[in-house]
């Protein structure tokens, strides 16, 4: 049983969840068409195994071009099938005229694919205490908010029933809603503006 485990282990360590963020500068008149072009990719993205989801960032402001596409996948290994795929190929040639240059892909696991800010070109990720601080900041009030929205309804049912419950809400609303505005509020902080 702990030769399993271990290899389980091992495995999880090799293959880990994974988050690509593609960045993309777009030609200026051609950002609805983009956008389009975003959602089919998207779309397409969706059919391959381990896709858990995406985000798409616009640009900061009208000087700004560049739109960053944030891809999420259970394991590196099935990103790197849809990144080796013939559909994804064809997306990529469709886009060609919409964009500027080659997309630049940074790919991230762990606690930094939390952190992903448009406009931070092939920017390493923050220091790992300000990363832990903002997540404490996002994690003590929303678990309070959890617990005392499933406790009258879960409150009798078995400890593993409720922490499956309270550890799925947290960990989809953190990675989808809470720590992508998180991550924008805090920007100032976790990616200072160097000074000239």
């Amino acid at each position: 049983m702990s030769d399993m485990t271990e290899r389980e282990n091992t495995s999880a360590a090799e293959d880990p969840p994974v988050t690509a963020v593609a960045s993309r500068r777009v030609k200026p008149g051609r950002e609805k068409e983009f956008e389009e072009w975003v959602s089919g990719v998207t779309a397409a993205a969706s059919g391959f195994p381990g896709y858990l989801g995406s985000n798409n960032f616009r640009p900061s402001g009208s000087d700004d071009d560049e739109y960053q596409i944030v891809f999420s996948f259970d394991h590196a290994s099935n990103l790197r099938a849809w990144q080796d795929s013939e559909e994804r190929r064809r997306w990529n040639e469709r886009a060609r005229p919409l964009i500027h240059e080659e997309p630049k892909v940074r790919i991230l696991t762990g606690l930094e694919t939390w952190f992903t800010l448009p406009s931070q070109k092939g920017a390493p990720p923050p220091p790992r205490y300000k990363m832990a601080t903002i997540t404490w900041l996002a994690v003590f009030p929303l678990a309070t908010l959890v617990f005392m929205v499933l406790d009258p309804l879960l409150g009798s049912a078995p400890v593993a029933l409720r922490t499956l419950a309270f550890t799925l809400v947290m960990v989809t609303l953190m990675t989808y809603i809470v720590m992508p505005r998180m991550t924008r509020l805090f920007s100032f902080w976790l990616y200072p503006k160097e000074k000239k």
